[in-house]
Formats: C-alpha cells, structure tokens, sequence
C-alpha cells in the first residue's frame, strides 16, 4: 500500500533522512524506533506531506503521491496523528473533529459530517458526552484520543502516528495502543513512531531501526524484541555483562513485553 524508496529530505540546508525505504500494508503496524533525533517525525511529516521529498519516492497504491499536498494525501487516505496532539483547545471538541474532516468538507456535507462524529466517537465514548466543551479542558490523555478520532474523520487507509503515549500514564498507554490493534484488525496501515520502543515493537508485525536519518535495522517485531543491540540501545534494559547475558536479557524482556501485548492484541501467542 504505501511504500517508500531512497526518501532524501531535511529542514533548510540541513539534511535529516538519508535514502530510507520503508513500505507498509493494509492490516499491518509498523514500527519505527529510534534516539530522538534520529529522523522518526521528518519521516512521518514528509509521508503526510508536512515536508517536501528532496529525492526518493512516497508510493500509495502503486501511484507516486511526493509531489501532492498534504491535502491531497489525506483525500488518498493518508492521515496524520502528529506528536504533541496540536489540539485547538479554544474550540470545542466537537469542532475539532469536524476540522478533521475539513478537505472533504463540500463533498461530505454538514450531516455526514455529524455522522463521521458519531461513528469516531464509539472509539472514544468519552468524547461524545463532553462535544460541545472546549478541547482545552480535556486531560492529556482525553486529548490524544481527540487527535487520533480526528485523524479518523476521513477514514483514512494510512494512518501515521507519532509518539501517541507521549506523556500518558501506564493505564491510557494501554489504551491507546489496545485502540491501536482494533485499527490494526480493522484493515488500516498504520506507521507507528512511538517512545514506547518495548510495547510497539511487541504489537507491530515489523519494525524499523533509525539512527542518524538512516534506517540501521529492520525485521519483525519479535525478531527486534530479541537483538541484542536492540535491548542494549533501545528498551531500557541496559548493557549486558557479554553476549549470552544479553540474549538472556532480551529473551526474559520480550516474554513480558509479549505478555503486555496478548492483553491488547489476541494475535500474539
């Protein structure tokens, strides 16, 4: 569905990602993990048409899409969920929403509109007593929810989202990323730069590595849960004391993650 060859782009004179290839499909998450710095947003901003490709391809359905707008990708089924949720809390919630739909806005019309709030809204069934409230008295993770309903209003095929648990608590971190695997069974494709390297690694069917604007690794999101290296510079667990205490490590390490990720998705053994 969407792929991506040999993507060059940066801000000014400075280059951020260096030729990544990338591709993901419907019914499938794919992760990206990485330092900050390492070009995660670059990358989710330039697939949305947020910032210009400098060299490579953005594919969608086989069709070339780098050169389109932003508003074009998202009538194509591309939308974006963009970390720090950049909700308008001087508007209601349910105005909010209704901008997610604003580039269909003449084609949808005011009651399908309303409609397509309804039907996000049965994600997030405490969005829909609280539409009519300014978004700003929202909690943190009430916000998040509002950023992903909006990213749905154009039921999009690609959703692309970066660090959704960004400041949430271990409870709605859950939550969000159970919301996730339901999008996930439901057919989308959805790219995922999360900080949660462990959970997201242990929900997506693949996972890419970045460093320095280059993708360095890349595999399933077992597989990764198992490198080495991975475990070392990426999951919290620290150095090990020579190779087999580290693959000990990231054995125990991925059985638990594992076990977190079979409460969010029925997949996973």
């Amino acid at each position: 569905m969407l792929e991506i060859s040999g993507l060059v782009t940066g801000y000014g004179d400075l280059t951020v990602l260096h030729g990544i290839d990338l591709r993901v499909v419907a019914g499938e998450i794919v992760a990206l993990i990485g330092a900050n710095g390492a070009g995660k947003t670059t990358l989710a901003k330039a697939v949305s048409g947020l910032l210009p490709a400098r060299q490579g391809r953005i594919m969608l359905d086989g069709k070339s899409i780098e050169r389109l707008p932003a508003r074009e990708r998202v009538r194509l089924g591309i939308s974006h969920v963009p970390e720090g949720r950049q909700i308008i809390a001087g508007l209601t919630v349910a105005d909010n929403l209704r901008l997610g739909a604003y580039v269909e806005r003449r084609r949808l019309g005011a009651a399908l509109i309303a409609q397509r709030i309804d039907a996000v809204c049965k994600y997030f069934p405490v969005l829909s007593a609280r539409l009519d409230e300014p978004a700003g008295n929202l909690s943190g993770g009430q916000q998040q929810m509002l950023a992903i309903a909006r990213a749905l209003m154009v039921e999009p095929r690609v959703l692309v989202l970066d660090e959704p648990s960004l400041g949430l608590s271990p409870v709605l971190v859950a939550e969000i990323f159970r919301l996730i695997a339901d999008l996930r069974a439901q057919g989308l494709a959805i790219l995922l730069s999360e900080q949660n390297a462990r959970l997201s690694l242990a929900i997506a069917e693949r996972g890419y590595v970045m460093e320095n604007g280059r993708v360095v690794l890349e595999g399933s999101g077992r597989e990764l849960l198992f490198r080495p290296e991975v475990v070392e510079r990426y999951l919290g667990i620290g150095k090990a004391a020579g190779a087999e205490a580290t693959l000990a490590s990231a054995r125990r390490h991925a059985t638990l993650v594992r076990g977190l990720a079979a409460i969010l998705s029925a997949e996973l053994p």
